[in-house]
């Protein structure tokens, strides 16, 4: 099973900024309100989890993630470390 983070904004072009200033990503041709990533080792989430809870005064935008097949949860101010947490407890390779 693999991990899946979904950013989601209604501003145009804003995932793009927000992907380009902190994960060194700059894709034009990506959808300017939605993007989606698929991780095979899960542990790889804490990092964009913490990028976005950092600096999510700056940006508008929502991030869900899945760790299994059909649930997603979104991912806010108060359960980001509890989520980053439970990543390394239920995959600690």
């Amino acid at each position: 099973m693999e991990a899946i983070v979904r950013l989601y904004s209604t501003k145009r072009n804003e995932i793009n900024k927000f992907l380009k200033t902190f994960l060194g990503e700059d894709d034009e041709h990506i959808n300017l309100f939605e993007w989606e990533k698929k991780y095979q080792n899960p542990t790889e989430l804490a990092d964009i989890i913490g990028t976005f809870i950092d600096n999510n005064d700056k940006y508008s935008i929502n991030m869900w993630i899945s760790l299994d097949i059909g649930f997603f949860l979104n991912v806010t101010d108060t359960n980001a470390d509890s989520i980053i947490r439970y990543i390394y407890e239920r995959y600690p390779w």
